[in-house]
């Protein structure tokens, strides 16, 4: 027996040794990660290996699944295709390219013929819903990260039931986490019994068993909503009250969302379409027929979909190809800014090369990681001229990006890493001068109720206050 446990405590260092090493040379050969990425977790894995290890194995790598994958390829194979439908002549030829590459993300082309409406805000976004869904005739489609039932959360629920009775077929899915407190609700079995089609996105069941087959923290962050194939909205925010009582101390949180009518409510449902079929093996073939307006100039609009299984540094490209594309103004707004290199460095070079380029955060963040991380990022955009706005009525979770009064981009994606590599996100590009002044208009709103970071500030910045923000943005890679 002592010779027994001699020899594992002799044996135990090489095996620690040889797991070390296999995990790190997974590290070095896992596909699609950055340098900064690896280098990061081979620290973590090397200085504290049994930590390390299994911190990397849970959240080191973009994994949702091989079943889920499995079944994500096989309904979108399922999906129509629509090669040779739409063009992109109904954009400006400056813009054109633009349009090409959010096509090869999705292989959606920009259709014409829509007209959008930027909500006053969350209430009046939450009542929109609500009277679209009242007038509905046919179906109403819901995707949302974070459905509460609070007033406004309990608003939709009520007219999804009145949509239902009257024999409208409704279908609302939320992401099973983000919406966790809604799905294990007595609300949720109520929508079930009123006839309402429910389901649970990126279902975790049992944690700990579902953390050996793949990573529990992708989310689907999309906010889709559809009534009838022809509306659809598009924005921020969640289905809740601007309160937000899970995390009222940040309240309210400022959104941004647009009611869109026409073709570009078919993509949307496309989007919605292959979330649905990938949980609910219930196949959606008949609404998913091409809408008959197609070719009208009329703002040129287009869905982006992107996420863990659509290709990667997708996200990125589309928010970088914009910024490069700017040629006199870029307006951002973002709660969470944990750029990779390139994103960082497309927004100084645009400030760089003479483009007024200004960004709006919140004040204060309600993900006290990311809010250090992103002004560790200050010092280097000042100095290339960008300019910092930090919002203080709320936290400003608005996601928007205005390109020369022109252009448009409003949804769900952050330009953190979550939203640039892990989540399921949508957004869609617009070019339309009304609606892009409508959305320049709201900024300015936002900027009113900021201050302006300057450079002379953040010089100022304590030693302990630099230290926190580089280490939080250093720990960014990870995850």
């Amino acid at each position: 027996m002592l010779i027994l446990d001699h020899d594992w405590l002799s044996i135990y260092p090489g095996l620690s040794i040889a797991l070390t090493l296999a995990v790190m040379a997974r590290i070095l050969l896992r596909p699609n990660r950055v340098p900064a990425s690896r280098i990061a977790w081979l620290v973590v894995v090397g200085a504290l290996p049994l930590v390390g290890i299994v911190a990397y194995l849970l959240l080191g790598e973009v994994n949702i699944g091989r079943r889920r994958v499995a079944r994500v390829r096989a309904v979108l194979a399922q999906l129509p295709k629509y090669v040779g439908e739409g063009s992109d002549e109904i954009v400006p030829e400056k813009f054109r390219n633009l349009f090409r590459l959010g096509r090869s993300v999705s292989g959606f082309w920009p259709v014409g013929g829509n007209t959008g409406r930027l909500l006053a805000d969350s209430n009046a976004a939450i009542d929109a819903m609500v009277a679209d869904i009242d007038a509905s005739k046919d179906h109403v489609h819901l995707l949302f990260y974070i459905w509460l039932a609070d007033n406004n959360g309990c608003k939709v629920i009520e007219a999804l039931k009145r949509a239902a009775a009257r024999g409208v077929t409704c279908r609302a899915m939320v992401d099973d986490i983000g919406s966790r407190s809604l799905v294990r609700s007595p609300h949720w079995q109520t929508m079930r019994e009123a006839g309402i089609k429910v389901a649970s996105g990126l279902a975790v069941g049992n944690p700990l068993l579902r953390m050996l087959t793949s990573r529990i923290d992708l989310r689907n962050h999309r906010k889709i909503v559809v009534i009838d194939g022809t509306i659809t909205y598009c924005g921020s925010q969640n289905c809740a009250d601007p309160e937000f009582l899970v995390k009222a101390r940040y309240a309210p949180w400022v959104d941004a969302m647009v009611r869109f009518e026409g073709p570009i409510a078919h993509q949307n449902q496309l989007l919605f379409a292959g979330d649905w079929m990938a949980g609910v093996r219930e196949d959606l073939g008949d609404l998913l027929k091409p809408p008959v307006a197609r070719g009208a100039s009329d703002m040129p609009a287009q869905v982006i979909g992107t996420g863990p299984t659509v290709r990667y540094s997708a996200m990125q490209e589309v928010f970088q190809s914009l910024l490069f594309a700017a040629r006199r103004e870029i307006v951002v707004t973002t709660p969470y800014y944990v750029p990779d290199d390139s994103l960082q460095t497309a927004l100084c070079a645009s400030a760089y090369r003479g483009v007024d380029t200004t960004i709006i955060f919140p004040a204060r963040n309600d993900s006290w990681i990311v809010g250090w991380a992103s002004r560790s990022y200050y010092a280097d955009l000042l100095a290339a001229g960008v300019k910092i706005y930090e919002y203080e009525g709320g936290l400003l979770h608005t996601k928007s990006l205005t390109i020369d009064g022109e252009l448009l981009l409003i949804g769900s994606a952050n330009m953190d890493r979550r939203s640039l590599e892990l989540n399921y996100e949508n957004n869609i590009l617009v070019h339309d001068p009304d609606l892009t002044e409508a959305m320049r208009t709201r900024q300015r709103e936002y900027i009113e109720r900021s201050k302006e970071i300057t450079v002379g500030q953040v010089a100022r910045w304590s030693m302990p206050r630099r230290l926190v923000n580089n280490t939080a943005a250093i720990l960014g890679p990870l995850f």
